[in-house]
């Protein structure tokens, strides 16, 4: 039974983290698993993240203009997601939770880094064939060793050069797809522990997220997003860094 204090600050996670994905279009699986881990195991964080994830993923996925193209272009690094996920995510569990946890920071300052120095690349059309499926396993090994999808899935979508809208919403196939590989690695792998209590967790979970999401949504236009987006990257970042430190020491 979690105390009164790590409820309010689970909620006052996943305001943070709806709120973050409500402005900048994503960040809440990343927010809420680098502050949830602070506290608690990755495997009882990324369980809480399920619901929260899974219904903002899906309202950004059927929201786009190309659901059926991108499922077609995309499928083989689907596969690889889910795959890979499975593959990983004992690496949340039992001994290795020190593990998962520099892993979550060093996924955190990897992806903080990237954005800060804006490093991009451009991937052919020639090569996505057998490019798509490597990415998917390496994102789904990555997901199931830490519970955050981005690296390196939001790199690679960013250099298929897709529209503004297919991007946003290529990142919500590949979130949704995430999060459900994730839940299915936790569950063989016995990390949800009772599955009732922690599906009511996360199912509270997703009301401050979603509150956060459409807070976030409201202000994007008063808000500099690209000021925004620096100082959510430097944050992350140093919370990157303490998890590694915190697991290595």
């Amino acid at each position: 039974m979690l105390s009164a204090a790590v409820v309010a600050w689970v909620g006052a996670v996943f305001l943070a983290a709806g709120f973050v994905k409500g402005v900048v279009g994503m960040g809440l699986p990343t927010v809420a698993m680098g502050l949830l881990a602070v506290t608690m195991p990755p495997a009882q964080a990324a369980a809480l993240l399920l619901i929260p994830s899974m219904v903002t993923n899906l309202w950004q996925l059927f929201t786009g203009p190309a659901f059926g193209g991108l499922c077609r272009r995309l499928w083989t690094m689907m596969a690889g997601v889910m795959i890979g996920t499975d593959a990983g995510a004992g690496l949340l569990t039992g001994a290795y939770t020190a593990f998962a946890s520099a892993g979550l920071g060093a996924a955190l300052v990897v992806y903080a880094v990237l954005g800060l120095l804006k490093l991009s690349f451009t991937t052919p059309a020639r090569h996505e064939a057998w490019v798509s499926p490597l990415i998917g396993l390496a994102t789904g090994l990555v997901t199931g060793a830490t519970g955050v999808f981005v690296i390196p899935a939001v790199p690679y979508l960013q250099s298929l050069r897709l529209g503004r809208e297919d991007l946003i919403q290529a990142l919500g196939l590949s979130f949704t797809v995430s999060t459900v590989a994730l839940a299915i690695g936790l569950a063989r792998t016995g990390a949800l522990g009772s599955p009732t209590a922690q599906l009511a967790g996360s199912i509270a979970a997703l009301l401050p997220a979603l509150a956060g999401m459409f807070i976030g949504q409201a202000l994007r236009q008063k808000l500099s997003v690209e000021t925004f987006r620096k100082v959510f990257l430097v944050g992350l970042l140093a919370l990157g860094a303490y998890l590694m430190l915190d697991a290595v020491l």
